[in-house]
């Protein structure tokens, strides 16, 4: 469209270039990822290894497989349950993508101190941080009404909403492509949180979702943070969250145990999955790495 900046434009046409890429190479698999998520407990983390063996005994990968080059992966009844799109992020997206991330500290893995390395740049401050224009709070999903996330609470919120505008209409493109079903009921979802949040005089969430560019309800920010394998069990089984990773490190892997999947992982790179389906965990040799989750939450 016009109105879209230049800069935008131009990484849109990179990501639909690597986008055409990954559709022309299915890799096919053997796994039915309807059995699968019927297998599967509720809240399931990942992180019971001894859980995650009796999953792979029953659902055993046919081989392993590497994969460098953009690819869509499928199950046994040809559904695409990962895109894989190295490269998909072009200059300008990873610049204005750098340094806006803070620490956070918490009881769990996601958050804990030790779950994070020193930065070798002096800007970028280890940790992460969760950005929703409209959430529940932690544990709060039931009776209560949703809010803006504690992130978005300060004076200089506006401002970092538009600073996520350029990444959040990629993640939006993208899913448009990927999944145009869940991106419809997304855009649906967001103008009736639009309608809510007006007749309940929602001033400061009406004005964070007018500048959200996003389909997705929120983002997590994490800079070098330890990725041992687990699953997110908030994800639906039917949705795709995005990830994509930037920064100055050096060869970078992300694992798929239970698909039996190895990854390269490399600046730029944008993966996308449901982050229950597909158990993952990321290795880096050095350098200073920041990722960018895309999710939606059923209970908004």
């Amino acid at each position: 469209p016009p109105e879209l900046d230049p800069e935008t434009m131009v990484a849109c046409g990179q990501l639909a270039s690597v986008l055409a890429e990954a559709y022309q190479h299915p890799v096919k698999l053997d796994i039915d990822v309807i059995r699968y998520n019927e297998a599967l407990a509720k809240r399931e983390s990942g992180l019971n290894d001894s859980h995650e063996e009796a999953l792979l005994a029953k659902f055993p990968p046919a081989e392993r497989l590497v994969l460098e080059r953009p690819s869509v992966v499928l199950d046994a009844g040809y559904r695409i349950i990962l895109w894989y799109l190295p490269g998909a992020l072009n200059s300008s997206v990873q610049s204005i993508t750098s340094g806006k991330t803070s620490t956070g500290q918490a009881s769990k893995w996601r958050t804990h101190s030790t779950n994070f390395y020193a930065s070798k740049e002096p800007q970028l401050k280890p940790g992460c941080i969760n950005i929703s224009p409209c959430w529940f709070q932690q544990g709060h999903e039931d009776g209560f009404m949703p809010e803006v996330s504690a992130t978005l609470k300060g004076d200089r919120s506006l401002s970092v909403i538009q600073d996520m505008q350029r990444p959040g209409l990629i993640s939006s493109a993208a899913l448009r492509v990927m999944h145009p079903q869940l991106y419809r009921a997304s855009i649906s979802t967001h103008i009736e949180l639009g309608n809510w949040a007006a007749k309940q005089g929602l001033d400061d969430m009406c004005r964070f979702l007018q500048h959200w560019t996003s389909v997705y309800t929120g983002a997590a920010i994490m800079c070098n943070r330890k990725s041992p394998s687990h699953r997110d069990p908030k994800c639906p089984p039917e949705g795709f969250d995005i990830l994509t990773c930037i920064g100055g490190y050096g060869h970078g892997v992300m694992q798929l145990t239970n698909l039996g999947i190895e990854l390269a992982y490399d600046p730029g790179v944008m993966v996308s999955y449901s982050g229950r389906l597909v158990r993952h965990g990321v290795q880096v040799a050095e350098g200073d790495r920041i990722v960018w989750a895309w999710f939606m939450r059923d209970s908004v």
